[in-house]
């Protein structure tokens, strides 16, 4: 479940199905932060668009609150990688076509 926080082009909070499990650390929400271009380095934008794991697991150490390993991403429940790819492609759109996708 996505929560928007005050600036919600720049950052969202995801609720996660499945909790990551860090020894004794339970993570249940993960923070998204926007990412500048410097942080898309070695990234196709059309992988990262798609939601491509392999992508996703190197961009989101890059931009997550706690910080994501690319281990954690790959042991996510695929319905938390979806949920957190689809939000990730839409720091991707420019703010107007992201207003036009909304209100449809």
């Amino acid at each position: 479940m996505t929560t928007p926080t005050t600036d919600n082009t720049k950052s969202k909070t995801i609720t996660l199905d499945e909790p990551i499990k860090r020894g004794e650390i339970i993570i249940d929400k993960i923070t998204l932060r926007k990412p500048s271009s410097g942080e898309l380095r070695g990234v196709s934008l059309i992988d990262l668009g798609n939601m491509n794991v392999v992508a996703l697991q190197q961009v989101l150490p890059r931009i997550t609150a706690p910080i994501l390993t690319a281990q954690d991403v790959a042991s996510l429940d695929p319905a938390d990688l979806m949920d957190i790819g689809m939000e990730v492609a839409g720091f991707l759109v420019k703010k107007a076509d992201r207003m036009v996708f909304q209100k449809e």
